[in-house]
C-alpha cells in the first residue's frame, strides 16, 4: 500500500552512510537497507512511519540533522535527509523510472516539495553512479548498477563460502567448474552457472577490469587458469588459491611458459588477507 523512502541527501562533515544511501521504511516499522544505524536511523524511521500515518501531509520533506549536538552522534557531521512517501498513484512512475534504469545508468533531477519528488531524466556524467547531490531543494541522484564482473573458479567448500560472501556486494559473478553437479541447487542472484569442459573458455569471454578467483578442485588445472589470466592483461586481479609454496612452485612453472617477471609477482597468492589463522572455509 504505502512505503517511505529515506535518501541521504547530502552530507557535511563526518557521517554515518554517503550522499546516496537509502532505505524503505514500512509503516509498521520494518524496513531495509540503511542509511548508517544508530540514532540517525532511528529517528529517521521514526520520521518516515509519522510521515506514512498522515495521509494529509507532504509526500517529500527535506530534513536536516547535526549529529553531534541533535542526536548525541560522535560522528559530529550534518545529514541532510529527503524522506519520501509512495502510494499506489506513484506506481506507473516509478515503473518507467525502474525501466529506464535497466537499461543502464539514469540520472534524475526534481525538487523537493509537499507534492512529492517529481524527477525528471537529465544528461550528467558528473554525478558517480549510486551518489547524489542537493543543490537548494533541488535533488540530483544517479542510479544504476555499478557492478565488478567476476570470475570464480571451482565450486569447492571455498568457492561456496566465497559466493556467499560475494552475494551483498556489488559483484557480478560467473561461477565456472568442469564437474557436472558440482554446483549448489541455489545461488545468489548476482551468480551465473557454466559447467565448462574447457573452463580457460569463460576468460577469453570476459570483459575488461574483470577480477578472476582461481580454486579449482585441480592443481594442474589452476595452474593453466593461472596461464589463462596472467597472459591477458585486461584482468586487473588474479588471486589463487594456495600455499606459499604452492606459490613458488607456479611461479618456476610459468616463468618457463614465459610470463613475464612483473606479471607473475601481480598474482595474488596466497589469496585474501594476511593474518587469518582459521582454516574454516567462511
Amino acid at each position: 500500500g504505502r512505503v517511505a523512502m529515506v535518501t541521504v541527501a547530502a552530507t557535511r562533515g563526518s557521517a554515518p552512510r554517503e550522499a546516496g544511501a537509502r532505505m524503505i521504511v514500512h509503516p509498521d516499522g520494518g524496513f531495509t537497507g540503511t542509511i548508517g544505524g544508530g540514532t540517525l536511523e532511528w529517528r529517521a524511521i521514526a520520521a518516515a512511519q509519522a510521515a506514512l500515518a498522515n495521509p494529509n501531509g507532504p509526500k517529500a520533506e527535506l530534513r536536516r540533522y547535526a549529529l553531534g549536538p541533535e542526536l548525541g552522534q560522535c560522528c559530529g557531521g550534518n545529514v541532510d535527509l529527503v524522506i519520501e512517501v509512495f502510494g499506489t498513484d506513484r506506481r506507473r512512475a516509478i515503473a518507467k523510472l525502474a525501466e529506464r534504469e535497466a537499461g543502464g545508468r539514469l540520472v534524475t533531477r526534481g525538487a523537493v516539495g509537499k507534492d512529492g519528488l517529481v524527477r525528471q531524466v537529465v544528461a550528467d556524467d558528473s554525478l558517480p553512479t549510486g551518489a547524489a547531490a542537493l543543490v537548494g531543494d533541488v535533488l540530483s541522484e544517479a542510479f544504476g548498477d555499478d557492478r565488478r564482473p567476476l570470475i570464480l573458479f571451482g565450486a569447492g567448500h571455498v568457492g561456496r563460502a566465497l559466493v556467499l560472501a560475494l552475494a551483498p556486494l556489488p559483484f557480478t559473478v560467473t561461477w565456472v567448474d568442469p564437474r557436472p553437479d558440482a554446483f549448489p541447487a541455489h545461488v545468489p542472484r548476482n551468480v551465473t552457472l557454466r559447467q565448462l569442459t574447457d573452463p580457460a573458455a569463460a576468460l577469453a569471454e570476459a570483459l575488461d577490469g574483470t577480477f578472476v578467483a582461481i580454486m579449482s578442485h585441480s592443481h594442474q588445472l589452476d595452474l593453466a587458469l593461472v596461464h589463462a589470466a596472467l597472459s591477458d592483461d585486461r584482468f586487473p586481479y588474479v588471486g589463487l588459491i594456495g600455499s606459499a609454496t604452492k606459490r613458488a612452485r607456479f611461479e618456476k612453472r610459468l616463468v618457463e611458459a614465459g610470463i613475464a617477471a612483473a606479471r607473475i609477482a601481480e598474482l595474488v597468492c596466497p589469496i585474501g588477507i594476511a593474518g587469518v589463522r582459521s582454516k574454516l572455509p567462511a
